[in-house]
């Protein structure tokens, strides 16, 4: 694949890199920068999938909570300390040469780099000289799951494997760990909730803002009282803190509390229909491939919608639906 965006990898001299020798580089290890967000390492994980599919050793590294998302996928998920220096003194005993920033920071780069790993990723703030190999980070009129998959192209290309396919697939295809299946039926049945799909879950709540705007429908407390006098069964679960809120969105939900995000994508595959912002539980319920509605105000849906067949988004660049469009829209979608 020619891309002149694509800088050659940094000579030995300047960063450890692996030499010749008779072993392919599809059986060598892969260090991977998993990303910060649970909804972004959704979208990074047809990426994943298709490197593991040709050979990768795949061995990713990030924050406490992706070994709980990834347990379905038996990837050995190392967890990094805070500070560059520390990281890379756990990253460093993982034994691999070459690496796949799926962040975007100058710390994660040089990390890796002071770990001797050579690491391809998007050439941005700064950090071109950190990377063993550095790509343009494409700019707008692609989705992030189409962002991932072109790291994951370019990551083939440098390793000598077989070429991917130009889009990425249809499903995102978090696979769920049986553990994770079997706690969210137990939750739900001490809700007093059957495991068939006969709710719908309720996202209400979204971290960080657009723009300084925040990602929260205003909606979501007029909606669901009309779910309730419809008589429709909802569950939310609120993460650490965000209990109180939660119960003022939803009064009329079911609220399961202190649960794992691979818990949490088990019960979003047991329901009807998800309903949340831009958040990463909209991203869970479609890793699962379950019918999901994004609502969108600040945010850009043909940027970071829910990636699949059964998911939808409303609203978004700059506009937030109105409660009667939204629930239109769930009615169709239950019907």
């Amino acid at each position: 694949m020619s891309d002149p965006a694509v800088r050659p990898p940094l000579p030995a001299a300047s960063i450890s890199d692996p030499p010749a020798h008779a072993t392919p580089p599809a059986a060598l290890p892969l260090l991977v920068r998993l990303p910060n967000w649970g909804g972004d390492l959704c979208m990074a994980l047809p990426a994943l999938s298709a490197l593991e599919a040709r050979g990768v050793a795949l061995r990713p590294a990030g924050q406490r909570w992706a070994a709980d998302l990834l347990a379905g996928h038996g990837w050995p998920v190392l967890r990094l300390p805070a500070g560059i220096r520390a990281a890379a003194g756990a990253l460093r005993p993982v034994g691999a040469r070459r690496g796949l920033l799926l962040t975007n920071s100058l710390s994660s780069a040089a990390a890796f780099r002071l770990a001797g790993v050579a690491a391809l990723g998007h050439r941005q703030d700064g950090r071109s000289l950190l990377l063993g190999r550095g790509i343009a980070r494409p700019g707008a009129g692609l989705h992030e799951v189409e962002v991932f998959w072109r790291l994951a192209r370019e990551t083939a290309e440098w390793l000598a494997l077989p070429a991917l396919p130009g889009s990425p697939p249809a499903r995102l295809g978090l696979r769920l760990a049986p553990a994770h299946v079997a706690a969210a039926d137990d939750a739900l049945r001490g809700a007093g909730i059957g495991a068939a799909p006969g709710f719908v879950l309720i996202a209400p709540l979204a971290a960080g803002t657009i723009g300084g705007k925040s990602k929260v429908w205003p909606g979501f407390a007029e909606l669901a009282r009309g779910m309730a006098a419809d008589g429709i069964r909802m569950v939310c679960c609120p993460g650490p803190g965000e209990e109180s809120a939660a119960r003022e969105a939803a009064p009329d939900a079911a609220h399961l509390t202190g649960l794992g995000l691979g818990v949490y994508a088990a019960l979003c595959a047991r329901a009807r229909l998800t309903i949340a912002n831009d958040s990463g539980p909209m991203h869970l319920a479609a890793a699962v491939d379950a019918p999901v509605l994004g609502v969108f105000g600040p945010g850009e849906p043909a940027r970071s919608g829910p990636w699949g067949p059964s998911a939808r988004a409303i609203g978004g660049r700059g506009r937030w639906p109105d409660v009667k469009t939204v629930a239109a829209c769930i009615g169709d979608m239950l019907s």
